[in-house]
Parts: structure tokens; sequence; C-alpha cells
């Protein structure tokens, strides 16, 4: 489904200067790229998900003149392999993976932007190793706790009532009251078909709180081998939601307070149905000295006018001050 949301002006397309896999154990080997400018700032880009992966509009949210803009699919996402795998893939061995990889292409020092889901393990990373971070953007604040998912299986139906019924009806009605426990248990069952299912049901969520306006009442139709992408995908983001990322959000907020006066800027929409704004402000309590832009009229999606307007400003203005003082002022 394509929002009709406007489109903010990203920086033009551009192309990886390089690109490789990188082995990092337990038989996963990761996809990462670099483009940009190979003498710019670093910066690392974490994808959201749980399960996703880079594409070719991340590349497009920061100035590829003055950074050197790092991707990477996170353990068994997008073109790293073995595809949808969860046996040894936690929000620790992702850790360690940045890691890795911030050595292996002898990077001191960079800058964390990361949304969504990728905003959760930015966090957990620069508490970690803020040796190596000059700073953060994040977007779309995941708590990762059991409020956030109740919310995302379960309040936002409230927001958008015809498309949660519509995902609750595949279920029991004495399952309904706590979506997400049958969800990730029949996403990860052994069953493929009833798998396959709950995940075209939950695709067609997604894209309900995603543009709530447009929801459509057509399961998205996929071939064969769409079918094996979209299962991996969601077996993978079944396994981190069940566990809560490994994280929950009394670590999100332990996190938080063990990289306060970090520059970090933190980039919310308003209107954002899969990400409560409330996850946003709790954060920004918590990460002492940080800057909280709450934009009116955005969304989830980093790609839509006003986000993505903002997410650019923020890089901008980092490239310019190399923190966020006076950011928004």
């Amino acid at each position: 489904m394509t929002s009709t949301r406007p489109q903010a002006s990203l920086f033009p397309p551009i192309e990886p200067y390089h690109s490789d896999f990188l082995e990092v154990g337990d038989e996963h080997r990761l996809y990462y790229e670099q483009c940009g400018n190979p003498a710019g700032v670093a910066v690392i880009f974490l994808h959201g998900g749980p399960g996703s992966g880079c594409n070719t509009n991340h590349r497009r949210l920061l100035d590829p003149d003055r950074y050197r803009i790092v991707l990477f699919d996170q353990r068994g996402c997008g073109r790293s392999s073995p595809r949808g795998e969860i046996a040894h893939n936690t929000t620790a061995h992702l850790v360690a993976d940045i890691e890795k990889l911030r050595k292996h292409l002898g990077i001191e020092r960079w800058l964390v932007f990361g949304g969504s889901w990728g905003s959760s393990l930015g966090v957990a990373y620069c508490a970690q190793h803020r040796h190596a971070c000059l700073g953060a953007i994040l977007r779309g604040i995941f708590m990762t706790g059991i409020p956030d998912l109740d919310w995302f299986f379960n309040g936002a139906g409230e927001r958008v009532p015809e498309a949660w019924a519509r995902l609750a009806a595949i279920f029991p009605a004495d399952k309904r009251s706590c979506l997400r426990t049958t969800v990730f248990d029949d996403v990860l069952g052994t069953d493929h078909e009833r798998a396959l299912l709950v995940v075209r049901h939950w695709m067609q969520w997604e894209a309900a709180l995603s543009a709530p306006a447009e929801g459509d009442a057509r399961l998205p139709s996929l071939s064969p081998d769409d079918a094996q992408i979209q299962l991996a995908k969601y077996r993978v983001q079944a396994w981190y939601l069940k566990n809560r990322c490994f994280i929950d959000e009394s670590g999100m907020l332990w996190f938080a307070n063990r990289i306060r006066k970090l520059p970090v800027a933190i980039v919310h929409g308003l209107d954002d149905l899969v990400c409560r704004p409330a996850g946003a402000t709790a954060l920004q309590r918590a990460l002492v000295g940080s800057r909280l832009r709450l934009v009116e009229g955005g969304g989830h999606s980093p790609f839509e006018a006003p986000m993505a307007d903002c997410l650019i400003d923020a890089g901008q203005h980092f490239l310019a001050h190399r923190d966020f003082d006076d950011w928004g002022h």
C-alpha cells in the first residue's frame, strides 16, 4: 500500500561504494554496505522490525556528501543469512555485531541513527559502547515492554476499529483480549499455513496503522517467494516481541540512564499509531540532555513529510554543531 501523505525531499538516490558480508559467528553472516563520503562523519543506520532490513531509501535520509553511511541487515534479516533464523539471535548478539562491524571497518566513533525497533537497539548499543558513539538520532521510539505490545495488538484498535476487527476475526473469541500471545505462538509454530495466514493479517494490520485513512479490506497477495520472505521476517519479529526484545521497558530506561549527556535527538510523530508518543516522552525524561521533537502531522514512516524533513534537519544540525543543544531553537 502506498501512503498519500506528502513525501519529503530526500537526498538523491545513491549506490554503495562498498558492500560485503561479515561473519559474526553462530553461522550468521551479515550483509553490510557503505554509501556517501568515505572521508565523512561515520554513521551507522539501524533498521526497524525487528526482522525487516535496510532499503535504498534509508540511504537518502543523510547527506551523502558529508556522511560515511553504514547500513547492515541484522541477524536473520534482509540479505543476511540464514534468513529468518532465530537461534543465537538476541539483542545482545546484535549489539555485539554492531561493535564487531565498527572495528572491522576501522571506525573510531560514529553517529547512531535508528528508527522504531532500531531506536531501541540504538539505545542498547550506545549504553554498552558509549566510547564508540558520537551521539544518536532516534525516531519512532519503541520501549519494547508490555504496554507497547498491548497497544500495538489491542489498544490501537480503538483508533482503527474495522481494521482491528479483521485481525481479531481469525482468532478464537477468548483469545482476542490479548492478541499478542496467540499471534506470536502461531507465527513461531509448526503449522506453515496457519503461520502464513497470521502473517498476512499482521501485514494488513500494520498497513492500517501506518495509513489509517487508506485501510484496505483485502489481504496482501503474496507469491510463493514473497511468502517465504515474509514468513522469515515475521518469524524474527515474533521471536523478539515475544521476548520483549530481550530489553523490556525497564531495560530501556536503565540503558537511557547510562547515556545521559550523550548528544541525542528524538523524533516522534504525534500521529504515530505503531509506537506511542508517550514512549518518546518517557525516554526523553530518562535521557538527560536529549532533545525531543513531537512532530505534528507525523506518523510512523521516516519517509513521509514532515518526519523525514525533521530527521534530515537533525542530521544536518549534528554536522554543524556535533550536538543538539540548540536544535529546534
